[in-house]
């Protein structure tokens, strides 16, 4: 479970943290077998010269002694004094018999234990035993100085050593680290090209090609060719969807003409037959549904001529007039729904007045259609920070958590009372409204009215 976690931990950093890392955890272990090596041999090295040294002097002092008898007293003899020898090398120099008692007072009287082979240890210090050969009875010469110094030099040893591995881990973590960053740069390039490209979906941009020969550069090409592909695809789209765009234009404008005359012929068929009639019901039910087919037809046409980027005819207008004429236009057929105006004059704008008016009718016609019988309805029209800003509220249920820019979606119908005709509707009432909103420089936005209801808000440029 640990070492799960771990590998968690570890799959959450950075390529070049990981990077770093195992170039610093491969650097320690190296360092730290290099450092026990060198350590090791340095000490066996440092305490065997001392001891060494100790075994030297112990046999020169030996080798400078003689012992004979005066008066039954032993003597000693030496080349040098044994007590200036002893302080010069601060060292305790013993002569003992083979017992370990000490014969003659030559310095320091410290115990150091009976007279043993090799070298010993007695507390601190070190000890080396020589045999004096010039001696009537056996002698020896116990040499010690501390070890305080070595053990001193050791220590510094490996501190240094210690010091030299955290040093050489720390020097090769950045190292790695600044290596990665080099090694990812390239790729962080690629990565912030591609983040833009996603952002702006502009599949044209470059992708930029590292200088070196490698397995980066072998990605960033795969990348540009990927990018060319697809912006050939989308160019190969936007052409198809744009030849689409244009043939639903061209029919929808070419279905007006037939679509009116029929209409006229119906309408006069229906003036020449008598009412109550069979057949003058049959034809004031193809008059509608022809009326309905007529609306439907010049809806697609005014979507069909946005997304194909034709713009009608523009005039200097005024806004305020427009919604005055469109609830004129509304009032009757309310549907027992009662219609406010709040209408501030003028509101100039350069536009086109169809289809502004046909914007303001449908926001109308999308209140009275979603609200029940007696639900008030309320249009604003207003100068609001340079921007000319109509609004329609109502007293419904309002629009659904989350659905704010879905209304604005072509044939999206909600819930609600069939509209003033006694039919539903299209779906395409608030995608008219955006699309005129749009091909006048503006926005329209949906969310909730004070009173709980669905508040619609269309902001346009003023021409003042």
């Amino acid at each position: 479970m640990k070492r799960l976690q771990r590998s968690r931990l570890l799959a959450r950093l950075p390529v070049r943290w990981r990077l770093a890392l195992a170039s610093a955890v491969l650097t320690l272990a190296i360092l730290v077998a290099f450092a026990f090596v060198v350590g090791r041999l340095t000490t066996d090295r440092v305490r065997g010269d001392f001891n060494d040294e100790l075994k030297n002097a112990s046999h020169a002092v030996a080798e400078e002694t003689t012992v004979g008898f005066s008066g039954g007293q032993l003597v000693l003899n030496t080349a040098t004094s044994i007590q200036d020898f002893a302080l010069a090398n601060d060292a305790t120099i013993r002569i003992v018999d083979q017992g370990g008692t000490q014969v003659a007072p030559v310095s320091h009287i410290v115990d150091l234990g009976p007279p043993s082979r090799g070298i010993s240890n007695e507390g601190d210090l070190r000890v080396a035993t020589a045999p004096i050969a010039n001696s009537a009875v056996p002698l020896y010469v116990q040499y010690a100085r501390n070890a305080d110094g070595v053990n001193d030099t050791i220590r510094r040893l490996w501190l240094f050593l210690a010091a030299g591995v955290l040093g050489g881990t720390l020097l090769a973590a950045l190292a790695g680290l600044a290596v990665a960053d080099r090694a990812m740069r390239p790729i962080a390039a690629l990565t912030a090209t591609a983040r833009e490209i996603a952002a702006t979906r502009d599949t044209s941009k470059k992708i930029p090609e590292p200088e070196t020969d490698d397995e980066i550069a072998e990605l960033a090409r795969t990348l540009a060719a990927m990018l060319r592909a697809l912006d050939e695809a989308n160019e190969e789209r936007e052409q198809s969807l744009q030849r689409q765009r244009q043939f639903v234009a061209d029919a929808s404008h070419e279905l007006r003409t037939p679509l009116t005359s029929v209409l006229a012929n119906l309408e006069l068929l229906a003036e020449d037959l008598d009412r109550g009639s069979e057949a003058s019901e049959i034809v004031a039910s193809a008059l509608g549904s022809s009326q309905r087919m007529r609306r439907l037809v010049s809806d697609l046409l005014l979507l069909a001529q946005a997304d194909a980027g034709r713009t009608t005819s523009r005039a200097p207008v005024d806004l305020a007039e427009i919604a005055s004429s469109a609830v004129d236009e509304v009032r009757p057929v309310a549907n027992g729904h009662p219609l406010a105006a709040n209408i501030e004059h003028p509101l100039p704008v350069d536009g086109n007045a169809d289809d502004l008016h046909r914007l303001v009718v449908n926001l109308l016609d999308n209140a009275i259609r979603h609200t029940p019988t007696g639900a008030k309805v309320e249009l604003e029209a207003k100068r609001s920070n340079g921007d000319l800003e109509l609004s329609v509220s109502d007293e419904g249920p309002g629009l659904p958590k989350g659905k704010e820019d879905q209304v604005f979606e072509r044939f999206v119908r909600g819930e609600g009372p069939a509209d003033v005709a006694g039919h539903g509707g299209t779906g395409l009432g608030l995608a008219i409204v955006k699309a005129v909103a749009d091909a006048h420089g503006g926005e329209v936005s949906a969310g909730r009215s004070p009173s709980g209801g669905a508040l619609f808000t269309v902001k346009i440029p003023s021409t003042t």
